[in-house]
């Protein structure tokens, strides 16, 4: 923040130094570099400025991280025979560190790298610069790869990790000194808590910018990390591996070549994810897919389209609260955009994102899809050639009127979907070739629309309000 002047204290004038006072004054005006500004758009322009460097700050924890939980870490006094607690550490000096990190025993090279995580860790002051100056991030690099040394191997990785949580300028350093293949490699590593470990190095370097992401993306980091996926993976390691994937998605160049990030196995990888269980999933949504979902779903590229709408899919199937934040960041209109316009593909993806929306949503968050323009979307589609895709969406619609019966709205969402045009389209479907559709289409025509209802749905559905209304539709209806 700027640093604030004050204007001197205003002095009595008298007569015979009011002309000398003037020049005074207008001499300091003349220097002042606000001079003839509008003090109120000073104010602003303050405010904005404070604005946006919080806002960095706050980005910047978020993609970086000193501080986090490995789920496979094993306990650290038995990881390390050498084990140095808290309290000893604080006795260990730059410069005994910079001893055992380049001595020939194991055990004290070991011990150095460990006291060096240790005080790397420490929220205040930690000694980011005096480490690297100390020409020990070379040493560190090279005991990546000792796969015979494991404690030695992850001590120094843990430093390396806790040095690019730092500024841009310590996350170059660990770069420059060769850590991005190394670490790379260690993600191949057996051992679960080094190789999660890498994991998080990786995403504090992805952190920093465009620039690191990119060296990442070129050195094959994405097909690394996506080869650690698998139903065995502890949610606590997905968590982290979610963290390090959203880094790659973030820091958008002024004109990205959109291949580059490497969307499609991204996305493969996310989409795998939240088919898991609710926790997973909520595990991706926390990492923040869901702020980057709607722009992938509106990619110029079919096949990323595709695997943002079947990821939403998967976590359109989960509870309440998951659908409810799907509402909340946005993913309804280019969902019906994709119902609309995709190709078949992304709308058979999006068919089924309805289909587990209407089964799993509450009443409230049916009226919101409907209202969305969904309900049209998916009437337009069954006409389309795919008998399952027709299953899904006559399920779909099924799930529709339930929701509709327990608001008491049947009779008014009989005469919007005819409006809509969903009478014909169904009726037509009681002549289609496979006996599920026609047992479906007919099933729905009999429970609503018997002929004896037909009447009565049209002229008492136009009486009240309605909260099913689709914004396309303005006949007498309202929310």
């Amino acid at each position: 923040m700027p640093t604030k002047t004050t204007m001197p204290t205003k002095t009595t004038k008298t007569t015979k130094n009011t002309k000398n006072t003037k020049n005074v004054t207008d001499e300091r005006l003349a220097k002042f570099k606000n001079k003839g500004k509008d003090p109120t758009k000073l104010r602003e322009k303050r405010i904005t400025v404070n604005v946006e460097l919080r806002k960095a700050h706050k980005d910047e924890n978020f993609m970086k991280r000193r501080h986090i939980t490995l789920s496979s870490l094993p306990d650290e006094e038995a990881l390390s025979p050498e084990y140095i607690t808290d309290d000893k550490v604080t006795s260990y000096s730059i410069e005994d560190i910079i001893k055992d990190v380049n001595g020939n025993s194991r055990e004290a090279q070991t011990r150095g790298c460990q006291a060096a995580r240790k005080l790397l860790s420490q929220e205040r002051n930690p000694p980011l610069k005096e480490i690297i100056d100390a020409g020990l991030l070379s040493r560190f690099v090279s005991f990546l790869s000792m796969d015979d040394e494991p404690t030695l191997q992850f001590e120094a990785a843990w430093a390396l990790t806790n040095i690019a949580s730092g500024t841009s300028w310590h996350t170059q350093q660990v770069v420059e000194h060769g850590a991005v293949p190394a670490f790379i490699a260690l993600l191949a590593s057996p051992l679960l808590h080094i190789s999660e470990q890498a994991v998080w190095a990786l995403g504090n370097i992805a952190g920093d910018g465009p620039r690191y992401r990119d060296v990442l993306i070129d050195c094959n980091v994405i097909p690394a990390l996506l080869s650690r996926i698998s139903p065995d993976t502890p949610v606590g390691y997905l968590r982290n591996l979610t963290w390090t994937l959203s880094n790659l998605c973030r820091n958008k160049n002024p004109s990205p070549p959109m291949s580059a990030v490497q969307q499609t196995p991204s996305l493969r990888s996310i989409g795998n994810i939240v088919s898991g269980s609710d926790t997973q999933t909520q595990t991706v949504i926390d990492a923040g897919v869901l702020n980057i979902l709607p722009q992938l779903m509106r990619h110029p590229k079919p096949s990323v389209q595709k695997e943002a709408t079947w990821a939403l899919s998967n976590i359109a199937a989960g509870p309440s609260k998951q659908i409810q934040q799907l509402i909340t960041c946005g993913l309804l209109p280019p969902l019906v955009e994709q119902l609309r316009n995709g190709d078949f593909k992304t709308q058979r993806e999006a068919v089924w994102a309805v289909t587990n929306f209407t089964s799993g949503g509450s009443v409230e968050q049916v009226v919101q899809l409907v209202q969305s323009g969904a309900l049209e979307a998916i009437i337009n589609l069954l006409q389309v050639k795919d008998t399952k895709v027709i299953l899904v969406i006559l399920d779909a619609i099924n799930n529709i009127f339930i929701a509709a019966e327990k608001l008491d709205e049947t009779e008014k969402l009989c005469l919007l979907f005819e409006e809509l045009g969903g009478l014909d389209r169904v009726e037509a479907l009681q002549n289609h070739d496979n006996e599920m559709v026609y047992q479906a289409a007919h099933h729905l025509i009999e429970k609503y629309f018997s002929d004896e209802d037909i009447e009565t749905h049209s002229l008492e559905a136009t009486k009240e309000a309605f909260v099913f209304q689709s914004p396309d539709v303005q006949k007498a209806f309202d929310f």
